[in-house]
């Protein structure tokens, strides 16, 4: 049977909370943002997507 490894391991289990992420049509990289406040967070310079962080359409 499999098991869940202690806490604090240094992982995130399940999806980020109350943030987005959008693809900048400009320069191709994707966004992150608050959806509470709708301020940008971050910017991934690499072309991939934030991992565990759902899309805006």
């Amino acid at each position: 049977m499999a098991t869940i490894p202690p806490s604090g391991d240094g992982h995130r289990n399940g999806a980020v909370r109350d943030r987005s992420q959008a693809q900048n049509p400009v320069n191709g990289n994707w966004t992150k943002r608050d959806t509470t406040t709708g301020r940008f967070i971050d910017q991934k310079t690499d072309g991939t997507p934030f991992k565990g962080v759902r899309k805006e359409k």
